[in-house]
Order: C-alpha cells, then sequence, then structure tokens
C-alpha cells in the first residue's frame, strides 16, 4: 500500500498513553473521539492467525497515512500445543497522527483470543486500557492449561480495565451459516471478524483488506466471500452493539514526513529491495546462495520472486554450501550475498575467511536472533558484533554495517555494497528480528537518489616486467582503495590462481615467506581501516554532559527515550553507530567530549567493549537479553539515572 504526505515537521515522541482531542457526537450516531496515537496488541494462538490480522491491520494504516511501528512476537517453538503460553503468538502497532519511533511501550488497546493471550500479554496492559476478550475460549480446561482457578472475566482481576467480552468464535459462527462450512472452517475467520472490529473502532479503510482476501483466497471463493463476510460482520457488531459506545479517530500523519510516496515495509523486504538496487545500479547480476534460517529466510523468499532484474537464487542443502556458491558467485562476477542468523555465521566462518584471502566482495547478511546455539530463534538480540568483528581463525578483518530502522534496511544494503565492491572485501550486514520484522513507512526513493555502484573489471596486462614484457598480477592493488583487481573468469590473458593459501604481494603466487606473510595480513587490515565511512554526527542541543551511544536496531527506543528526558528538560546527546568497522573517523574525539557515555545494547556490552579497548573510554553498558527491544520508557529512566549518577 502507498499514499502521498507533504511537508515535514518534527514532533515529539512522548510517553504512549493516547492522548484524547476533540470529541464528537453527531444526533443519533455514537461518539467519535480523536486521539493523537494509539497502541493495539492481537494476541492469540499461534493457529489464529494473529500476524495476518495485524499485518492487515497496519496495511490499511498505512494507505491511510498514520505513521507507524510494528513488532510481531511469534511463538519460539515451531507448533507449541494450542492454548498454552509457550504458543502465544502477538502483533503489536503503534501507530500516530506525527512522527513516532518505536511500537509502544504498553497496548491501549488488547485483543485476546484465548486464556493463554491475556495472561500471557497482561503485564503489559496498562490499567485503564481496552481488553476485548473472545469469551468463547474461557472454558474451563482451556482456563486450566495456563493456571487460571477462575475466570478472570468473573473474579474481578480486570476490574482496573475496560473489558469488553466478545462471544467472537459464535458470532463468526453465525455470520457464516449461509456458507455451508464445517465448525471448525467457519471458526478459522474469527481472526477477520476481530479486524473487522477493529477497524470500526479506529476507523480505518475496508477496501484494501477485502481485495486482499479475494486475492488471497482467489482459487477458494467461498472461503474469500466467508472471510470477506467474517470481516464485514465484525465492522457492523461495532457498529450496532451498545457495549462499544465510542469510536476513535487518529488523523494522517501528513506533517510528519517529506514529499513523496510511502509505502509499509518490513527490513528484510527493505533490505531485499536494496540488494536488488545495488545490483542494479553496480549493473551486476544479484546471486544468492541461502540456507534457509529464522528469521533470515524471507530474504531467500523475495529474491527469489525477482528473476527479472537478473537475481538468481540458490536453496542450499547447508551453510557451508550457500556461502561457497555464493563465493563461487562473486568470482564469477557476480555481486553475491549469503543470509543467515547467528548459528549459520558459525558454520560459514572459514568461507569467510577464505572470502578474507581473496580479497572478493561478498555480502554476509546476519539477521540475528537469541542466542548462543539455537537460542530464542524468533526472538530478537544484538550479541553477534564480536562474531561479525573476530569470529575467524587469523586476522580476518571485515566491516561491519549496521542499520538502524526496517526502512533502514535498505539504505544499509545499498552501503554495505558500496564497500564490498569498492573495497574487494567481504561485508557484515548486521540486521535482527526486531527489524527484519517489524516495519515502519518507507518513501520509495527516485532512481537519481540512488548511488553509482558500477564497477571496473580488469581487462588486460596491469603490471610490466623488468623485461618488458606485460602481464596480469591479481594481487596489485590499487593505491586509494588497495583493493585487488577483479578479473572475471574467461578474460583472456588474465588467468591467476586462487584459494586459501597465502599468495605472493602483486603476483599472486603462493608464498610460505614470513615477511610476505606479514606484508599480506597488514596490507588486508589498513584495506578495511581506509574503508571511507562518514563522520559520526551527534544530536546535542544542549551542551549536555552525557553522550548515549547505540547501533543497530537501539536506535528507536533510545531516540523516543531521549526525546522524553529533553521534554522534561534533561540535557542529553545522542549520537548512533552505522559503521561498526571502520569507526568513524570522529568518533574518539566525540567521546572525549562527554563526561559520561552510556551504551545500551541487547547483549552483555559488545560495543562498549570494543569503546572501551580502542579508545580508553569508561564507557557504561546498559544491557538486555530477553528477547525483546528496549521499552523507551525503561530507558528513559535508565538514561536519567546516568545523567545524574
Amino acid at each position: 500500500m502507498t499514499s502521498q504526505v507533504s511537508s515535514p515537521a518534527e514532533q515529539a515522541d512522548g510517553p504512549d498513553e493516547a492522548v484524547v482531542g476533540e470529541q464528537r457526537k453527531p444526533a443519533g450516531e455514537k461518539e467519535v473521539r480523536r486521539l493523537d496515537r494509539v497502541i493495539i496488541r492481537f494476541a492469540g494462538d499461534s493457529g489464529d492467525g494473529m500476524q495476518l490480522t495485524g499485518d492487515r491491520f497496519t496495511s490499511e494504516t498505512a494507505s491511510f497515512g498514520n505513521d507507524l511501528s510494528t513488532l510481531p512476537n511469534f511463538p519460539a517453538e515451531i507448533r507449541a500445543p494450542a492454548g498454552t503460553l509457550p504458543g502465544v503468538s502477538s502483533f503489536q502497532l503503534h501507530f500516530a497522527d506525527h512522527d513516532i519511533l518505536t511500537p509502544g511501550d504498553a497496548p491501549n488497546v488488547l485483543v485476546a483470543m484465548n486464556p493463554a493471550a491475556l495472561k500471557a500479554n497482561l503485564a503489559d496492559v496498562p490499567r485503564g486500557a481496552e481488553i476485548i476478550v473472545n469469551t468463547d475460549e474461557f472454558a474451563k480446561r482451556a482456563m486450566a492449561k495456563v493456571g487460571y482457578d477462575t475466570s478472570p472475566l468473573e473474579d474481578g482481576s480486570l476490574s482496573a480495565y475496560n473489558v469488553h467480552p466478545v462471544p467472537l468464535t459464535t458470532l463468526t459462527i453465525e455470520a457464516l451459516k449461509e456458507f455451508g462450512l464445517s465448525r471448525k472452517e467457519a471458526e478459522r475467520s474469527k481472526n477477520m471478524f476481530a479486524l473487522g472490529l477493529l477497524s470500526w473502532m479506529y476507523h480505518r479503510p475496508t477496501e484494501g483488506t477485502e481485495k486482499f482476501l479475494r486475492s488471497k483466497f482467489a482459487k477458494k471463493p467461498a472461503i474469500a466471500e466467508a472471510n470477506v463476510a467474517a470481516f464485514r460482520a465484525g465492522w457492523n457488531f461495532g457498529e450496532t452493539t451498545e457495549d462499544f459506545a465510542v469510536s476513535y479517530e487518529v488523523a494522517p500523519a501528513t506533517q510528519a514526513f517529506p514529499a513523496g510516496t510511502y509505502r509499509n515495509i518490513s527490513g528484510n523486504l527493505a533490505l531485499s529491495y536494496g540488494l536488488i538496487a545495488a545490483a542494479q545500479q553496480a549493473d551486476l547480476p544479484l546471486y544468492l546462495g541461502s540456507y534457509p534460517i529464522t528469521p533470515a529466510s524471507d530474504i531467500l523468499h523475495e529474491l527469489s520472486r525477482h528473476k527479472n532484474f537478473g537475481v538468481r537464487t540458490f536453496q542450499a542443502e547447508d551453510e557451508i554450501a550457500g556461502i561457497g556458491a555464493a563465493l563461487g558467485a562473486a568470482f564469477g562476477g557476480s555481486l553475491a550475498v549469503t543470509t543467515t542468523s547467528g548459528p549459520g555465521v558459525a558454520l560459514k566462518s572459514e568461507a569467510i575467511g577464505l572470502a578474507v584471502s581473496l580479497e572478493l566482495p561478498l555480502l554476509v547478511v546476519d539477521i540475528q536472533r537469541g542466542g548462543p546455539s539455537t537460542g530464542l530463534p524468533t526472538k530478537t538480540e544484538q550479541a553477534d558484533l564480536l562474531q561479525a568483528m573476530y569470529g575467524r581463525n587469523g586476522e580476518a578483518p571485515v566491516p561491519v554495517v549496521a542499520p538502524k530502522t526496517p526502512a533502514d534496511c535498505f539504505d544499509a544494503a545499498l552501503d554495505a555494497a558500496r564497500i564490498a565492491l569498492t573495497y574487494r572485501t567481504p561485508v557484515f550486514l548486521l540486521s535482527d528480528g526486531y527489524l527484519a520484522n517489524g516495519s515502519e513507512p518507507w518513501r520509495v526513493p527516485d532512481l537519481d537518489e540512488l548511488p553509482d555502484l558500477r564497477v571496473q573489471f580488469a581487462s588486460g596486462p596491469n603490471h610490466t616486467l623488468a623485461d618488458g614484457t606485460e602481464v596480469f598480477w591479481p594481487y596489485k592493488r590499487d593505491p586509494q582503495t588497495l583493493a585487488r583487481p577483479w578479473a572475471v573468469p574467461g578474460t583472456p590473458g588474465l588467468e591467476h590462481r586462487i584459494g586459501g593459501i597465502e599468495k605472493q604481494d602483486g603476483t599472486g603466487n603462493i608464498s610460505y615467506d614470513p615477511a610476505n606473510h606479514d606484508f599480506m595480513v597488514r596490507t588486508r587490515q589498513a584495506k578495511i581501516d581506509g574503508v571511507e565511512v562518514p563522520d559520526l554526527t551527534v544530536d546535542d542541543p544542549d551542551g549536555a554532559r552525557t553522550l548515549v551511544l547505540g547501533w543497530g536496531s537501539t536506535y528507536g527506543p533510545i531516540t523516543a527515550a531521549v526525546r522524553r528526558l529533553r521534554a522534561a528538560g534533561e540535557p542529553i546527546a545522542q549520537a548512533h553507530l552505522r559503521h561498526l568497522n571502520p569507526f568513524p573517523k570522529n568518533l574518539g574525539d566525540i567521546l572525549a567530549r562527554y563526561d559520561k557515555v552510556v551504551v545500551p545494547e541487547m547483549n552483555l556490552g559488545q560495543l562498549a567493549t570494543l569503546i572501551r579497548a580502542k579508545y580508553l573510554v569508561d564507557a557504561h553498558s546498559y544491557n538486555q537479553v530477553n528477547g525483546m527491544p528496549f521499552k523507551a520508557e525503561q530507558l528513559a529512566t535508565a538514561l536519567k539515572e546516568a545523567i545524574h549518577a
């Protein structure tokens, strides 16, 4: 879905409470209240379609023109037992009439499809919030599964909330009687009933969802129309029931963005588009060698759809084969990519070292997840930084780039490709599960905004011997970038040897000479140290003495926390790193300007360790490794304590 917006404006990302504005109630109609923001969480069993429900609500919200941020939360097990706490799947959406940065700390509305969904999410719901409960699922057996001795709908434990008991299953089955579906088939549409109710409640467009349903079930028109009927029944229920006396409006965020065409985009989709754009701008075929792994598999799925752009995808039998094929494609003259997560990086480490030795461009996309080992496959973490920096045998330096938002994954992919192609090196692109699955509005760029990434392949001899003979030296370097020439196999006169054994400088012949090895190791390090990256910018309007330094997906929560502190009169500076190897050249000078440096990370202090070692700065870690992103209020509290410590 795309929408047009105009003229930019800055607004603070304040507390999560939805602010009630103008109220209106035409004669004979229900009251409509205007809000500046809303946070909704859909929660249910992993088979209840909560991700689809949240995605459709998000798509309609994007087409309406609101700013938004999402947080899908999947069960860690492939198929946990139905109705249990480990099987709860949720989707949180924060949308507003102004610029926002996070999916929100706490939902204003919780839609709970069963007792497990209610129990798993209730601790996050603030007093006074709305809770819509599917009462049909609150049978004794279902409640006993999650430890409810009595029904929370009847024992007064929910008295602090505005509870709306709705028999979603019964109402859905009743609405679909005319379609002749079995009870089980009809029940599957209860998520569309809930979506219709919430769409009425928040005045969301409906045409896009109905079109989507008819397209999704085009081969089963009866199922398509049943889902449309359930969706409409949910809307009509909200319109007619007395339990919902108020609906809400959140105006489009027309002043929040620069002019342009916008669409809702997830991090993995943005990254996929960035890779395609990079290949097009480099005038190279794009090759992905990959083995499916959560949460990176969506990139393989997406790129496989774009053969028309010269994209070739290879689903290998294992991680090592995936990167081996990609490295072969790089040798053959393609923009080569391999995608994985932390466990796959471990398996690929020797081949990454081979790419360092061969000095070929290769993008290693690591969508980080909770570890170690299998860890938390569907949860987010930032704990692969040191692995990306040092997780190979020998001295094998690799540039590291990290996007900060889902939409920024597009630009980060272009940036990583620029470095790989210019300096003939593998490059790590460190995203994570939060960015990969989350979404936000993305301005579709004009083609003339994209960088020119075209490369010059070697075309002939590049060295003259003492006797005047012209030869090709595969390791004769560009004096500016220290990159070696990229020679496409089959080019007459450019035959040369490649492999993992150390090469002689210039000639590329196998060399065991100690002095040559020392020189080659230092040269490869110098090449990475010399990678051109922009200077780091600092946001410090008040001359603060405390700096909060972040990287990757912590950008949204950190920035939201900083806005809250400044709104309360607390001075604090903020800087955010995209380039983690090499660091921006001015980072040391920036760190030296502040009395305190706080580094929030979803690990146990990996960036802070690097900062302390390189710059001898007493960087203070603030860490979280619970599989979820930071909350803005949580960070604001921690940063305020740091300011006054």
